[in-house]
């Protein structure tokens, strides 16, 4: 007898091909529900959930029985289909040959995935015949209908791919072009349908939905194109995907693949877990638990797009979850991000969700200068870029909910690993997240822990010690795997010599014993530490004067006050005891208990003396070396010259520009967490100092809400300090953040402040940078006249102050404002004088703006030849410093100038390196080496995009 299951529509059955009667729509949903996963048992709250939803009749139980056994009798006998009751619920036993047809829909789709054949794919989207879980509507049926619809849809668009690839763009026109009005934020349907458009000789029609789609996504989203979308546009605009049936290759899309793959190319595909932890035991329940999850393609399984690790602290939560992320990396193959949300960290304040997208992003590969400003509009890219796509997302020690919830995949593919000391109920009523709690480990589990590491032959000697070490670890593996690691520096100590002293710590430390785990832990770290030599016990407890997340090794010599060979020693025998983790070449990191163990000890065993001079040296260490990496940014006079670095701080020096931005890379988010110690802890000048430091990078990298917030600190230490000096600067900067984030009436409340504060100061410095900014922001609000005389004032100052990088500076903006008045030879005069300077200062910043704006002014003057060399100086400065938007607007530049001096080759190769950084940026000014590849070579003065930090 054939048997026959559909769910892809109503709810059916079939046998030898007649209609099997299931009853009305509650008892079909009761076979539904089960038929969702097959194979599984089903408790009785689990089955009424999904019937019913949260209003279950009063009788619940009942009606399920009689429901069931209505179904036991519909069924055609016990071999082919059987409900059966087992201890952990009702489940729905098929035989193999049996078919359902959700099952069979995911696994042909996998199979086109896996082998990358798409006629499965052609047979799965056949086994549709309506709405999936037609008539159900209680909110597990509803959230798995969307699930399904979703997956619906990923597969059509695959399949497309395919038809595309095979020329079949007429015929399929139709139905993109209807879906395409129906779902007009989908990019990769976009693109699909402008590759129909220009295949079938409509390439105008092509570019029209183009610019159609990149309006909406810009008012409605606040974002630019993707890069599929990007793709398939330049490529239209080349010419380069061929109309008609020839095309079946492939050809115009990079190497013959299709958009879906294009897209994979593009998009960075990050590695980011941490190492596993090695040797790793125990944990084979959960472990499979974990592996049922992946088994989507299998009958019976709808995997979550989130899991929840929780836990007691030191349980051993992210160590399972590392451990099995790196087991199942080949079933992400887009990548695996990982994230310490710091949501129990006592060294600093919890990641947000916001910086925490934001650092995702950049993993993906995303510009900075493309990335939005809200927290929704990362989502919704964040979310954008992981669709259709399999990547697994590691969150790491969450303190609630809202702080994962817009960091989870909203697609099937991928998966969100979160761990939490919180069981984050709520991910699992409103988001479908499966629940997994991890206890302390059994006895036995805890001996094989022992065992892997001390070896079979020693812990089966002292069976008894081993017990009793396991005990008063309370099963936790963090304070295990530091026993373990104290007795194997001592391979000839008994073990009931190491119990022995377990016993007198524990007496020692009954007060803090409060009867759980957590607590008891601190027996064994106390131990632990006690059995440190002087200098790294002393050296464990200053580590908890850091503030996190991470600390590099010149820091942490700075905090002892040795060189860094004796640190390293010292760090060597913390990393052996399991006291720290060296999780990066010279970057170590405490585990959350041991940090605030850490800073309990040093509160105790350290005065307030010792204490203060460990960080001062630590701020020092960070304040002097940010100073000489800041410099070599933008080198500049400082209006504030630092007092210097108390012995043993250490502080390091770049060599140069790229390693200077490395370093700020590195280490900003350790910096901004700087300032807020060092505000917390009465170091007001170290805070608004080190704020200072960051403005550059940050404002460079689109840091704007970092930056505002660095400087409202600063600013409240200057003012309890009455250092007049750091208000000035922290006005000043809150000023530039303000007007990044286009608050511009704030802006210039907070410059006009800063030139009041600088002027009572006498600070020429200062009064400079600030008419700096004000001019930059006059001249792009379109007050040219207002501008110049910023420039001027900010010229002036610059030079009672003998600053030879700042006159550059103010000189190039002066030509530049002169050259956009049209007066071209007076602007000329100043950049050349600019030009100068800023050779002679080494600032590559100022050498390529300068000489971006002798190529705009020497192409007015008609000598193009002139401008293009001159552009092509910019272009090649700007990428040497990273400044990619002022890249973008150099090649649009260097385009006009190579058409102005009759090379329509050099032209269009710069507009379209233009066109890829901007699409790439997503700004605005792509707009304009669009229009001119599409013939439209005249321009206005507005037409010209002015570089990003001039």
């Amino acid at each position: 007898m054939s048997l026959e299951f559909r769910l892809l529509g109503s709810i059916e059955a079939y046998a030898d091909g007649r209609p099997v009667p299931l009853g009305h729509v509650r008892q079909r949903s009761v076979l539904a529900g089960l038929l969702v996963d097959t194979g599984l048992p089903l408790t009785t709250d689990q089955l009424a959930q999904r019937v019913w939803g949260d209003h279950p009749p009063r009788q619940a139980r009942a009606t399920l029985y009689g429901y069931i056994s209505r179904l036991r009798q519909a069924l055609p006998g016990t071999d082919e289909a059987d409900i059966t009751r087992r201890s952990g619920g009702y489940v729905l036993v098929l035989a193999d040959t049996v078919t359902v047809d959700l099952h069979e829909f995911r696994r042909r789709v996998a199979e086109a995935r896996d082998g990358e054949e798409y006629a499965p794919l052609e047979r799965a989207l056949a086994l549709w015949h309506g709405e999936a879980l037609a008539g159900l509507d209680t909110p597990w049926f509803n959230a798995l209908r969307d699930t399904l619809d979703r997956e619906r849809y990923a597969a059509q668009l695959a399949l497309d791919d395919e038809w595309l690839r095979r020329g079949q763009h007429a015929a399929l026109l139709p139905s993109l072009t209807a879906r395409s009005a129906a779902a007009p934020f989908d990019e990769r349907l976009a693109s699909q349908l402008m590759l129909a458009l220009h295949r079938g000789g409509r390439s105008a029609e092509a570019l029209a939905h183009y610019q159609g789609v990149r309006r909406r996504l810009s008012r409605e989203l606040g974002i630019g194109p993707g890069p599929m979308l990007r793709q398939i546009q330049a490529a239209v605009l080349r010419q380069d995907v061929e109309p008609g049936p020839e095309a079946q290759d492939g050809r115009g899309l990079p190497e013959g693949r299709t958009i879906a793959r294009t897209l994979r190319k593009i998009t960075a595909s990050p590695a980011q877990l941490p190492p596993p932890v090695a040797p790793f035991t125990g944990r084979r329940d959960e472990l499979m638990r974990l592996d049922c999850l992946l088994a989507t393609a299998s009958p019976g399984r709808m995997r979550p797009t989130a899991v929840v690790v929780s836990g007691t602290p030191g349980v051993g939560k992210t160590a399972l979850a590392v451990h099995w992320a790196h087991r199942v990396r080949h079933a992400f193959p887009d990548g695996q991000l990982y994230m310490n949300l710091r949501g129990f960290d006592p060294g600093g304040p919890a990641v947000s969700p916001a910086e925490a997208v934001r650092v995702f992003l950049d993993a993906l590969g995303v510009p900075s200068a493309r990335i939005p400003l809200g927290l929704e509009a990362r989502v919704g890219m964040f979310r954008s870029l992981l669709a259709d796509r399999r990547v697994l997302v590691v969150l790491d020690n969450a303190r609630h909910a809202d702080q994962v919830r817009p960091l989870l995949p909203g697609a099937p593919g991928s998966l969100a690993l979160i761990t939490s000391r919180d069981r984050l109920m709520s991910l699992a009523a409103t988001g479908g997240a499966h629940l997994l709690s991890v206890d302390p480990l059994a006895p036995g589990e805890a001996r094989d822990l022992l065992t892997g590491r001390l070896g079979a032959r020693r812990t089966t000697a002292e069976p008894g010690a081993v017990d009793e070490i396991a005990g008063r670890c309370a099963g936790l593996p963090l304070a295990l795997a530091i026993v373990a690691a104290r007795a194997a520096a001592q391979p000839r100590l008994p073990l009931a010599a190491l119990v022995e002293e377990l016993r007198q710590t524990g007496s020692r430390l009954d007060a803090l014993d409060g009867g759980d785990p957590a607590s008891r832990v601190r027996e064994v770290f106390s131990w632990s530490q006690d059995a440190l030599s002087t200098d790294a016990a002393r050296l464990f407890r200053l580590l908890g004067l850091h503030p996190g997340p991470d600390i590099g090794l010149p820091v942490i010599a700075a905090l002892a006050g040795v060189p860094p060979a004796r640190a390293r020693t010292l760090l060597a025998e913390l990393v052996q005891g399991h006291l720290v983790s060296e999780y990066a070449p010279r970057r170590y990191a405490l585990h959350d208990l041991l940090r605030a163990y850490a800073t309990e000890l040093v509160g105790e065993r350290d005065g307030e003396e010792t204490r203060s001079a460990a960080t001062h040296r630590m701020l020092d260490h960070y304040l002097h070396t940010a100073l000489a990496a800041d410099v070599l940014l933008t080198p500049r006079l400082d209006p504030s010259p630092l007092p210097p670095a108390r012995p043993g701080a250490t502080p390091t020096r770049p060599a140069d520009h790229q390693e200077a931005l490395a370093w700020f890379t590195a280490e900003h988010p350790v910096l901004l967490a700087a300032v807020e110690l060092a505000a917390a802890t009465g170091f007001d000048p170290h805070a608004w100092q080190l704020a200072a430091t960051l403005t550059t990078f940050l404002d460079r990298h689109g840091y704007w809400e970092p930056l505002a917030a660095a400087q409202t600190t600063a600013l409240e230490a200057a003012r309890r300090r009455g250092d007049t000096a750091g208000e000035a600067d922290a006005h000043r900067s809150l000023g530039l953040a303000q007007d990044r984030l286009g608050h511009s009436d704030d802006a210039r409340t907070h410059y006009a402040h800063a030139l009041d504060l600088f002027g009572a100061l006498g600070s020429h410095p200062g009064r400079a940078r600030t008419h700096q900014h004000l001019s930059r922001m006059s001249e792009a609000q379109g007050r040219h006249e207002q501008a110049l005389d910023h420039a001027r004032n900010s010229l002036q100052h610059y030079r009672a102050a003998d600053d030879r990088a700042g006159q550059a500076a103010a000189l190039n903006h002066i030509g530049w404002i002169r050259a956009q008045l049209g007066d071209h030879q007076p602007a000329l005069t100043h950049c050349q004088e600019a030009l100068a300077l800023a050779e002679g200062s080494s600032d590559l910043n100022g050498q390529a703006h300068t000489w971006d704006s002798l190529g705009y002014i020497h192409h007015h003057l008609g000598r193009h030849r002139r401008a293009v060399d001159c552009y092509l100086h910019a272009v090649a400065l700007f990428r040497q410093t990273g400044d990619r938007r002022s890249e973008a607007a150099g090649l649009l530049c260097l385009g006009d100038a190579h058409h102005a001096a009759a090379d329509p080759a050099g032209a269009r190769d710069a507009w379209i390196g233009a066109l890829a950084l901007f699409e790439e940026l997503g700004h605005p000014d792509a707009k304009l080496p669009r229009a001119r590849l599409m013939g439209h070579h005249d321009r206005d003065p507005a037409d010209t995009p002015q570089p990003a930090h001039r």
